[in-house]
């Protein structure tokens, strides 16, 4: 069992994954066809709460729990 105490906010993961992610995601969509793409967006919010559980840093429940943010459904 994870320590609740120790793990991040939805909120505060939100601004990490929009920081830190979506800079390359839009890269690539621009790249590509300039268009959100709202699959590879979804799909890299769920590999980076896999690594956040897998890290302790949020909790099992957080990582089955949590809805793809606002920027997975386009900008």
């Amino acid at each position: 069992m994870k320590n609740i105490h120790s793990v991040i906010t939805r909120e505060q993961a939100i601004i990490r994954f929009e920081e830190n992610f979506m800079p390359y995601v839009r890269i690539e969509e621009k790249r590509y066809n300039n268009h959100p793409d709202l699959p590879m967006r979804r799909e890299t919010w769920n590999n980076y709460t896999d690594g956040l559980c897998k890290d302790g840093e949020i909790s099992d429940w957080q990582y089955e729990n949590w809805s793809q943010p606002p920027v997975c459904e386009g900008d």
